[in-house]
């Protein structure tokens, strides 16, 4: 299994994890399915994407709505595929939607068969146990946070745009005194990519814990993985 976490991702400052990313789906080809978190009735934010991969010489081929599962064929297909991005959105209904077309369990069991998994913030955040640090997005706490299981791909918590508001470090370290997870916290233009013995880190992603933060270790992050 290869994940990889973006907080965003169509950014200049993401480039050297762009070209690390796409270097390692084309060593298998270059086909990508694309899951969006709802419903995309203009397909800009896909067009979007298929550009931007397209730049790597990846093709961004299958458009995936949740709501609209055309059967066993469309996903079968999709798991054909070298790489699935999970899109950005509102990770609650993202979550609801993979859970209501049964994909969800499917997906995590896809990923752990050596799948390639890329997701930007929301898509990110479900790849960890669960969705709890989503609730500061929304002016909540993550301790009210009920059933936020997600895909538990990762043995952190993941929380994009940090950069976006000066209140987000501070709450994610209260948060972490009531909680065992450590969670990983990404300004836009960073991001990890990680799995079969690979730790890359790209730019100062912080890990907090026991409400404390520090620059993300690679060692730490390594260690996490192998008792995971």
């Amino acid at each position: 299994m290869i994940t990889a976490l973006y907080s965003d991702q169509l950014i200049a400052e993401n480039a050297p994890m762009d070209r690390r990313l796409a270097a390692l789906i084309l060593a298998r080809g270059s086909r990508i399915g694309y899951i969006a978190s709802g419903p995309e009735p203009q397909r800009e934010f896909f067009n979007e994407k298929q550009q931007y991969y397209a730049r790597y010489g990846l093709s961004l081929d299958l458009f995936v709505d949740l709501d609209a599962l055309c059967g066993d064929e469309e996903i079968s297909r999709l798991f054909s595929f070298s790489a699935i991005h999970l899109t950005g959105g509102h990770t609650a209904d993202f979550l609801r939607r993979l859970r209501q077309s049964g994909m969800l369990d499917k997906l995590r069991a896809w990923a752990l068969d050596d799948g390639i998994l890329v997701g930007t913030s929301a898509g990110a955040i479900l790849m960890t146990p669960t969705i709890a640090v989503d609730a500061l997005f929304c002016g909540s706490s993550p301790d009210a946070m009920m059933d936020g299981a997600a895909l538990d791909l990762v043995p952190f918590e993941f929380f994009p745009h940090l950069n976006d508001d000066p209140g987000y470090l501070p709450a994610l370290l209260r948060y972490s005194e009531t909680t065992v997870i450590p969670i990983l916290a990404c300004r836009d233009g960073e991001g990890l990519i990680l799995g079969n013995g690979l730790v890359e880190i790209f730019g100062t992603p912080l890990m907090i814990s026991a409400g404390f933060a520090e620059a993300a270790d690679r060692v730490r992050i390594a260690d996490l993985l192998s008792r995971a």
